[in-house]
């Protein structure tokens, strides 16, 4: 077993005891999480107009904090966009995560430096946990790919700014990304269909096993590979784009 191998297998065991306490204490730690959060941000512009200093438990939260949509909240976040300091939470954004949907137009969602994390240790605690629990330690024997967003970021109110996805690419452990495809080069390429070329062309011939990204873009990243490589799907047909 390599070093690398026998440091996560110990990792692993440490996440799986950890994931197990937090199963038996969720609601506990629910609980202490959010009056930590609400502490925290009870000087900034939301906190005082909600009154975040009388918020004692859940259901004060509930009844100060009604649920709104991103309009409802849009001039909190023009103010941080504005490069308003705390606003929604202390300081400023480390990032935006630039979204979209069927209303409102370009969204804009303030990722703070402590939130950050949440992004990378939930992934990396479930890739742990289930090497613990299984024993299976092929996945990290092979290469590991990422289907993402250009992880160029652009500047909205000195903040940067891009897709979550891009976003997160800029935050994956080294340890990952010695093993990570497709190029960072690769990565950076607007067009999804010429990306999608170059990451077949990438990945092809590689030894893959690990693949992580939203369903649609998995979805043709697999029948673009089995085009590109002659082999059959389960139909024993082609599959025809």
């Amino acid at each position: 077993m390599s070093i690398k191998l026998y440091l996560l297998k110990i990792a692993s065991a440490l996440t799986a005891r950890k994931v197990d306490k937090w199963r038996k204490t969720a609601v506990q730690d629910q609980e202490r999480i959010m009056s930590e959060l609400v502490s925290k941000a009870a000087n900034t512009l939301f906190g005082k107009d909600h009154h975040f200093d009388k918020i004692k438990n859940y259901s004060d939260f509930k009844s100060r904090i009604p649920v709104r949509d991103y309009e409802d909240l849009r001039s909190y976040i023009d103010k941080v966009t504005n490069g308003q300091p705390d606003v929604l939470w202390p300081g400023k954004p480390k990032y935006f995560a630039k979204t979209s949907g069927t209303t409102s137009g370009v969204k804009y969602i303030p990722i703070s430096t402590e939130s950050m994390p949440n992004h990378i240790t939930t992934a990396r605690n479930a890739m742990l946990n289930y090497f613990h629990q299984s024993g299976n330690t092929d996945v990290f024997r092979g290469k590991l790919i990422f289907l993402s967003g250009s992880p160029v970021l652009d500047k909205k109110g000195g903040i940067a700014t891009g897709r979550l996805s891009g976003i997160v690419n800029h935050e994956v452990p080294a340890w990952v990304r010695t093993n990570q495809l497709p190029s960072y080069e690769t990565n950076c390429i607007d067009d999804w269909e010429s990306k999608l070329e170059k990451i077949v062309e990438e990945t092809l011939t590689q030894d893959m096993r690990l693949i992580s990204g939203i369903p649609p873009w998995v979805q043709m990243y697999y029948e673009r590979l089995l085009e590109k490589s002659g082999k059959k799907n389960d139909t024993g047909a082609i599959p025809k784009l």
